[in-house]
Formats: structure tokens, sequence, C-alpha cells
């Protein structure tokens, strides 16, 4: 485990970054060493291609973890997987994991699930860790006091072949949010507001920590929800100081430390936090109390809205952004000016590796107890992994979200990205927990609006866009 104590007078993402430099290249890359590496099906086959054809292995085996999520079918789970490419891909890395003795997690194994569910929930993730993965989501591991973030395939090859990774230092940001949210307002309102605030590029060049009471009162799940979505404001990653909160989510799980081992590593993570001299290079602060339910409009995590909202004229577009403000209308099927409050919607999607844990499926299953959702909706709720699964089967959230019509699918990354069977049709709407709501992210011409568990589940029940806060 890295010291962290004598690096003062710096930010919690310095303390990290610096107790992992191997070498330091003059007006260049660092060599950074890597605690963690997580792999899945789609990233990693063209990179064990890589080892073989130089003859190597993977140089830190124990400090690799493999499963399958983004290709992965959310039904009949225990059949052979019918699309050639997925197939094709799971089997992969199976065999790649078993020939590299990787350990991994497959297709119906109990630990198996979305890659950022899988690594938090069995506590392989820890904080002051050094975390990557060839997916751009791993930013929801710096909920942890960890930093974080995706690779390219070739980088994958990189760190299985030597467990380092040259890169250059991001810029430091820190965004503060105080104050106590209003009802009805949830992590991913937070992180849609502040993305909204700055736009989709607002952190580029940047690594980010979240600080201040909004976030402090943040569950473990919720900061995972902030971080996850750090990438969509262009940021390298987020990150938030770990506390109280952190070590108690952590303590007892598999992969986290015991006995003796968990108090020394308590008290090397309590001091990671950023100093009260550190500087950054940009701060931003923001008000709890102006965050309300948001809903994105557009094609990019950035065009959102509070629910209560009206999509942007033309003449409040900058001039700049106006031709790019109205191709995304026009895919959308939307109007400037338009009011979103009772539109009516086809799909709800809960789940994917921003909202698809326990917590989420809780406070839909709460929701929607007793009621019926509309007749106009097809509702698909996929927990995040299968731990998540059974701690939904156990607490009978299955039970009550199927009495209510949602349909429950399999672990898996489902209908975030459209890389797998679970695809919204053409020009249909789709209010989505996920993280993205690109140009046929969710399917050929599907039109995705981004929104937190509650606003989807509210949706989900009235058939049409709804502010969630009218309901008790």
């Amino acid at each position: 485990m890295q010291n962290f104590q004598q690096l003062a007078g710096k930010t919690l993402f310095d303390k990290i970054w610096e107790a992992h430099v191997v070498e330091e290249i003059t007006d260049g890359p660092s060599v950074l060493y890597i605690d963690q590496h997580l792999i899945h099906e789609v990233t990693s086959p063209q990179a064990f291609a890589g080892l073989e054809q130089r003859g190597l292995g993977v140089f830190r085996t124990q400090r690799t973890m493999a499963t399958p999520d983004h290709n992965v079918p959310t039904i009949n789970q225990h059949l052979p997987i019918q699309d050639k490419l997925s197939a094709f891909q799971v089997q992969k890395l199976t065999d790649n994991c078993e020939k590299f003795g990787v350990q991994l997690f497959g297709l119906n194994h109990p630990y198996q699930g979305i890659v950022h569910v899988v690594g938090p929930q069995l506590g392989i993730t820890q904080p002051g860790m050094t975390i990557v993965c060839g997916d751009s989501h791993t930013s929801t591991h710096g909920a942890f006091g960890s930093i974080a973030f995706g690779i390219g395939t070739s980088e994958v090859e990189m760190v299985l072949a030597t467990q380092c990774l040259m890169q250059m230092k991001p810029k430091r940001m820190r965004i503060t949010v105080e104050g106590t949210l209003g009802k009805g307002v949830g992590a991913k309102d937070i992180i849609l507001y502040i993305i909204a605030q700055i736009t989709a590029a607002g952190g580029t060049g940047y690594f980010v920590e979240f600080a201040g009471s909004a976030f402090r009162n943040l569950t473990m799940e919720g900061r995972m929800t902030v971080c996850n979505m750090s990438i969509e404001m262009g940021a390298r990653g987020g990150l938030i100081a770990p506390d109280q909160t952190t070590f108690d989510y952590i303590k007892g799980r598999e992969y986290a430390p015991k006995g003796a081992d968990w108090d020394q590593a308590v008290e090397k993570w309590s001091k990671l936090y950023s100093d009260a001299d550190a500087v950054f290079e940009k701060e931003l602060h923001f008000d709890a109390a102006d965050i309300e339910p948001m809903i994105t409009y557009g094609t990019n995590p950035g065009m959102g809205i509070k629910i209560t909202q009206r999509v942007p004229k033309l003449d409040e577009i900058e001039a700049s952004g106006r031709v790019t403000f109205e191709k995304s209308l026009d895919y959308m099927g939307l109007e400037p000016g338009e009011q979103l409050l009772g539109k009516s919607v086809d799909y709800v999607f809960i789940g994917s590796c921003t909202n698809g844990r326990i917590e989420d499926l809780r406070q839909v299953a709460s929701f929607v107890k007793g009621k019926q959702k509309a007749d106009n909706i097809t509702a698909w709720i996929v927990p995040g992994s299968k731990q998540v699964e059974k701690q939904a089967q156990e607490e009978g959230l299955v039970e009550i979200l199927e009495a209510a019509g949602f349909q429950l699918r399999q672990p898996g990354c489902s209908a975030c990205l459209g890389m797998n069977e679970d695809k919204i049709p053409k020009g249909k709407y789709a209010v989505s927990t996920s993280n993205r709501n690109f140009e046929g992210r969710q399917g050929p011409g599907a039109r995705t609006m981004l929104a937190s568990p509650l606003t989807a589940a509210a949706v989900a029940v009235t058939g049409k866009i709804v502010d969630p806060r009218e309901f008790n």
C-alpha cells in the first residue's frame, strides 16, 4: 500500500498520482503504476492477441479482474448466446482468462455483472488506488477516492504486460456543491445539473474532485453515479475524498482488507483528502437548493434542463452552437421552446453502470409499489450484477416491480449502449437512467432522455414526462 502521509499541500489527486509515479519523462508523460485493471469482452481480445504475438504473459494476474457485460444478453443467459459477434467476444474473454490466468466472473457466475458495479460491491475498488479499464465510465470508481479512468485497447495491452501506463498529468478542478437537496432530487440530478451548467466539454483537460456537503451527504452508490458521469463533462475522471461512509461501505466485502490489515488500511485511507492549502487550476461552486429533477432534451448529456423548464429557444443558444442545437432537436423530434412535461414516452430503461445498483432498484420499487406502469410504456429494469439481482429477489423488490408491469432482465449493460439485443426502436422515446444520450446510443434512431431512477419510475407509471415531486 502506498504512503500518502508525506505529500503535504497537495490536492487529493496529486497525492494519489505522485504515490504511483514510477518514472517521469521530461516534457512528456509519466509512467504510472496501476493498482487494479478491470477488463471486459469488448476491449480485451485485441490486447490479449497483442500479448500472444509478442510472447508475453499478464504481468500481475492478481491485479486483473474480468467480467462480460457489454454484449451479453439479458434474458436466457443460461442458453448459448445467439448473436455471433457477442458469442465470439464472450468466448474469447473466457479463453483468454483461462490461458493467461486472469480471474473471470463469467456468465452465470454469482459475481458476474457490469464491471463498474462488480468492482465496488466486491471490495476490489479501494481508496488511494489507480484503476483503469477499457471503458470510459471507469471514472465510477473515483467515488472511493481513487484515480480511475478509461483507456484504449492498446493501453489495455500495455497494462496487461507491465502493470504500468504512460499518462500525461491532467489539470485539477474542484466542483463544490453546498447545501441540502430538495425533495425528489438525487445524485443523478446533481451531475446532470452540473453538466448542463458547464456543458459536455466544460471539464476537458481536468480531473475533477467533487466536494461540499451535497456530496458528503450522498451514499456511496450516489457518489458512484456522480463520478460515473464526470466523463460526460469532458473530464478525464472524477473523485470524492473517502470518509466514514466510504469505509463503512467497503468493510466486510470479499476483497476488502480484514482484521489488522483493515485497521491499517483505514488509517492510510483517512489521509486521503485535499490539503487546506491545495491549489486547483479551476474552482466551481453551486448551491444545492438550485438543483431540481433534471432531464435531457438533446443528444449530449450537457443538453439538460430542470424538468419544469422548456427546451431553450434558438436565440438563447450561443451562435456557434446553433447548428448543432438545431440538428439535435431535429433528431429528437422536438421544437425550440417546447415544454417537455406531459410529453408521451414509449420506453423506460432503469439500469447501467450509472443507476443499476440495489439502491436504485429499491427507490424504483418503493415508488411503483401498488401502482401499474402505463399501457404505452415498455419498462425494462436491469440489475447491474448478479449480486444486485439476488438482493432484489431476497428483498422482495422483484415481486413488486413485476406486479407493476416492469420486465426484470438479467445483469448486463443492456439498453445503455445498443451493443446487445436490448435496443430502443427507431423514433421511439426512452427515458433512461444511463449516462449517454448520443444519436443512436440506445439503438439506431432511438431518442434518449436521461433522468434519475425516481423520475424514470414516475414516467413509467404515468406514461409521460412528469415531475416526480408531484407524488407524495
